[in-house]
């Protein structure tokens, strides 16, 4: 190991047995170029320091090694992130929550975007059986992969880092109605992975703090988190839940249009009229963009409120034909039906109290 590298090593473990973290945070953030260019010695750094008592610098080293154009061997990367996640000094990584929020986007970005076999013991097949299993083992990282035999199979990329980020949160926050930049990547993966539970105990909590991350914490994070977890509850059929996520990512303070924000408010016309018949008002503290920009790129979303109101099926059924690529496009097809569905219900149920 180059003595640059050797030097490295011995300041963490100084000044981490002195409990200088400050300074400890200081030494890891000038190093990374020192680090990029030892690549080749960094699983011997990795080696060379404790993940309980070193947590800080083993943290420098995965960051660097993730922040690399190409991850030769991700399995082995992949392992290592999850090894220190679920072993690291909570209190210590709590003064680099900026960079140990940066290792979290890394992993959930390269699980996102990697196409990969895994391995799934024998017997788990059958798809009801594999979802309560993988739920299960995402829900409790704890668990490990039982002895029988193991057969290839192709299991999506983003479950195998629901139980890492988990973990990661439970690390990061000061208490369970904080907030962090990595309650999106959850959110996020539990999406992709179709595996919605597991994010729950992170949704069905008032957020009162933002974890600050040293000041890299950015509103696109909160915007996703909302969004994300508005899209999970809807998957969940938990309406009122998600038209109060919906709610909160369009009445986010902004002065600009955001992506997320036009999303959300698309679906936000869908879910009020699944679960209330009509629109339901924003609150008035809702930044003017929303009707001034916003709502013009939703034509189509408020004609089909206009038409729903007036309690007409065939009307509507013609609209859903007449915008039904915007309504595909958007991924909002499969939420319209539901609401000519619930138009269907509104109609027989008003029926029946009228025939009383």
């Amino acid at each position: 190991m180059a003595s640059a590298l050797e030097q490295f090593v011995n300041s963490v473990r100084q000044l981490s047995a002195q409990g200088q973290m400050t300074q400890l945070c200081e030494l890891i953030n000038k190093s990374g170029e020192l680090l990029a260019k030892n690549l080749s010695h960094l699983d011997t750094v990795l080696g060379a320091l404790d993940v309980q008592e070193h947590s800080l610098g083993v943290l420098a080293v995965l960051f660097v090694k993730f922040s690399m154009p190409s991850v030769p061997d991700f399995e082995t990367l992949f392992s290592q992130v999850q090894l220190f996640i679920s072993t690291c000094n909570g209190e210590h990584i709590r003064y680099a929550t900026d960079t140990f929020a940066g290792l979290c986007h890394q992993l959930t970005n390269a699980l996102v975007e990697r196409k990969q076999e895994g391995e799934l013991p024998e017997g788990l097949g059958d798809r009801p059986l594999l979802r309560r299993e993988l739920s299960a083992r995402a829900q409790d990282p704890a668990r490990g992969c039982p002895r029988p035999q193991l057969r290839r199979c192709r299991l999506p990329q983003p479950l195998r880092g629901i139980g890492v980020l988990r973990q990661a949160i439970d690390k990061m926050q000061m208490n369970t109605n904080q907030l962090t930049s990595v309650h999106a990547d959850l959110c996020q993966l539990c999406l992709l992975a179709k595996c919605f539970k597991p994010a729950l105990p992170y949704l069905d909590v008032d957020m009162m703090d933002i974890c600050k991350e040293n000041g890299a914490y950015d509103a696109r994070h909160f915007l996703c988190y909302y969004y994300y977890g508005g899209m999970l509850y809807t998957g969940l059929k938990d309406f009122e839940r998600a038209l109060y996520f919906y709610e909160q990512a369009i009445a986010t303070p902004a002065m600009a249009v955001s992506h997320i924000m036009l999303e959300s408010y698309k679906k936000y016309i869908l879910v009020s009229l699944i679960l209330l018949g009509k629109v339901q008002q924003l609150p008035k503290y809702t930044s003017q963009i929303v009707g001034r920009f916003i709502k013009p790129l939703s034509n189509a979303y408020h004609e089909l409120a206009q038409v729903y109101s007036t309690n007409n099926p065939s009307e509507l059924r013609n609209l859903v034909t007449k915008h039904s690529e915007t309504f595909t496009r958007d991924n909002n097809m499969g939420l319209v039906k539901q609401c000519l569905s619930s138009l269907y219900k509104k109609n027989i149920q008003r029926l029946t109290k009228s025939g009383r």
